[in-house]
């Protein structure tokens, strides 16, 4: 049996005892962190998440023996691509993943990196003045030229595609122009809690389109309630009201004489007999004595209004007959 070395088996014991201590486990990514951006982000973490750097078969080792008290932990060895490393902490997956996507920088691009997305050249005056750097420019591809005493990229151009290494011609050009393209900061892979495994495409929610989804899925369930009659908290309030509107409304279309229905009622069948006595007020002898001068009445009120209107319209209709005189005048 090969000699296994004591402080590997220390290493295994002190990831199991961070394993068993909190309820979400999870593994980031810290490849290409600088130390000092590293150290801050530790800083940050600090009270919230603990951090362990191991070599990878010993967190292997470590979950495994862990797998009897935390079913199915053992799952997140299939998340160990890049520099691997423990986080454990008593927040939820996904704000633990939103504070590590928070804490991430921006960078300038170093030779050699692959550009998770396309790295982009804006159009616009450099700062530079004329000189070599048009040059340098236009060998990675960026079209350039002199304009008011200044260099200036003539067209948004992209340098470098997603997927594509960066070369240390055009990470030098980037660097001169203060352009930092890549983001710098923890990659939270995969975490544990519970028996469940969440990755990171699985964690990274849009929070508005998910507050959007709450809301009109609270306004389908609150419609279908009231519609339904079902009561609840929520919705007790609204169907009552609803209720009594349409018991109201049926009282009144149905004549039916109530304390609430038989102001409206009235109120309504006074408008149709108005509405017929104005059609057959020509006829003689159709409308009695006290509903003809009721009618002269109603009328009357109305007229004012209708006067008020004329005269504005022919005072308009005179400001409207100024302007193309005015118009004229200034051409002279």
């Amino acid at each position: 049996m090969a000699h296994v070395a004591e402080w590997k088996k220390e290493e295994v014991k002190e990831l199991k005892g961070i394993i068993d201590e909190y309820d979400v486990v999870g593994l980031v990514d810290l490849e290409n962190i600088p130390a000092k951006q590293l150290q801050e982000m530790r800083k940050s973490l600090k009270g919230k998440a603990v951090i362990r750097m191991s070599k990878i078969n010993l967190i292997n080792l470590a979950l495994e023996d862990c797998n009897a008290e935390k079913t199915n932990i053992v799952d997140l060895s299939q998340h160990m691509d890049g520099q691997i490393a423990i986080i454990a902490t008593e927040m939820n997956p996904f704000k633990l993943y939103k504070i590590l996507e928070d804490s991430k920088t921006q960078a300038p691009a170093k030779p050699g990196t692959i550009a998770p997305d396309d790295i982009i050249v804006p159009e616009g005056d450099t700062g530079f003045e004329p000189g070599p750097f048009l040059g340098e420019l236009q060998q990675v591809g960026i079209p350039a030229k002199i304009d008011k005493g200044k260099i200036c990229v003539q067209k948004e151009t992209v340098v470098v595609k997603a997927g594509e290494e960066v070369s240390k011609q055009v990470a030098a050009t980037l660097s001169r122009m203060d352009i930092n393209p890549m983001e710098v900061g923890i990659d939270l892979k995969a975490v544990y809690e519970e028996g469940s495994i969440y990755t990171s495409d699985v964690l990274a929610i849009d929070e508005e389109q998910t507050l959007a989804d709450v809301q009109n899925a609270f306004r389908s369930a609150f419609n279908l309630s009231v519609n339904a009659a079902i009561p609840t908290d929520e919705t007790i309030s609204t169907i009552i009201t609803l209720a009594y509107t349409r018991a109201i409304n049926l009282g009144v279309e149905a004549a039916i004489m109530t304390s609430e229905t038989s102001e409206p009622i009235i109120g309504l069948a006074q408008a149709k007999m108005m509405a017929i006595a104005s059609e057959v007020a020509g006829v003689e002898g159709a409308l009695s004595d006290a509903l003809a001068e009721k009618l002269s009445s109603a009328a009357v009120a109305a007229a004012p209004v209708e006067e008020e209107v004329a005269e504005e319209v022919v005072e308009e209709e005179e400001e409207e007959e100024e302007e193309p005189a005015a118009g004229l005048g200034l051409l002279f």
